[in-house]
């Protein structure tokens, strides 16, 4: 959105599906002098479920009165689970990393450079090298060591410091720990990982070595939401890399960084657009 665009609402909607429910919205907003930008929607056939996204710029001044409004009518009137958030909004992420950087890197350079909109608050690391980096990107950088013995401390003073700075969204750029059911459950917040795989294929730890030795032809990154069952969240964006028998496993990882860079920036700022519906442990993308 450039400085010039009027300030818009978006609202990502979903529910039993029924005639008439795009009139509806956009009937509403015509009605109430809107003029709308986007829309798009998605009917799953197979669970009578209905998925849109709405984006408008309302007649008025009053966009949190607007939004409460839409809130309702979808709510009340059409049976519709709902969110709205405006345009300009810049959520406060984030992000959690260990050791290996790239995605690390490439999300703060995003973020530098305006491509992603939010506000990276704090950066979480179970180990101390990223700490000078995060000081030349203006980040507040905090090191939390994470054992077997004090894992649940470590996740409680994580939770804390999220809770503390207003935390919307966190983001584990190959932040290589195995978060706790008790941390999905209290942190607040969505949390979206990038797994070094096709998943389902080669979950868990190490799989750039488990695809060498089954020998692949191809190798992918997973960007998904983080739940209590590790690597089995809905899947918001994947690609994949041929590779054949004279590659090393270097030479998967190599490959595979460049993926995994793109498919997490991807599908944090899929996030960050308001673009992602979540049902029954899968996504609905409006890219």
């Amino acid at each position: 959105m450039s400085e010039s665009s009027p300030v818009s609402l978006v609202a990502l909607l979903h529910g039993p599906d029924k005639p008439g429910l795009v009139a509806r919205t956009a009937g509403w907003i015509f009605g109430r002098g809107g003029n709308i930008l986007h829309a798009d929607q998605h009917r799953d056939a197979d669970a009578n479920i209905f998925f849109q996204r709405i984006e408008w710029v309302p007649a008025g001044d009053d966009l949190a009165k607007e939004a409460d409004l839409f809130t309702k009518i979808a709510r009340d009137e059409l049976g519709m689970e709902v969110r709205v958030a405006r345009s300009d909004a810049k959520p406060k992420i984030a992000v959690f990393v260990s050791k290996i950087d790239h995605c690390f890197h490439d999300l703060l350079l995003r973020w530098k450079a305006g491509e992603m909109p939010c506000t990276v608050a704090l950066v979480i690391s179970n180990h101390p090298d990223m700490e000078a980096a995060c000081a030349n990107y203006g980040v507040p950088f905090h090191f939390i060591p994470v054992t077997k013995e004090n894992k649940a401390q470590a996740e409680a003073e994580e939770v804390a410091l999220c809770r503390a700075a207003g935390v919307e969204l966190v983001v584990m750029a190959r932040y290589m720990q195995i978060l706790s059911d008790w941390f999905i459950a209290n942190i607040g917040c969505p949390v979206i990982n990038i797994h070094h795989s096709f998943l389902p294929a080669f979950a868990g730890a190490r799989p750039y070595e488990q695809a060498y030795k089954r020998g692949v032809k191809l190798i992918g990154a997973t960007a998904h939401y983080a739940t209590a069952k590790l690597d089995e969240g809905p899947i918001i964006q994947q690609a994949v890399a041929a590779v054949n028998h004279r590659h090393s496993v270097a030479d998967l990882q190599r490959k595979g960084r460049d993926l995994e860079k793109s498919v997490l920036a991807q599908a944090v700022r899929w996030h960050l657009e308001n673009r992602i519906l979540t049902f029954a442990n899968k996504t609905v993308v409006f890219d």
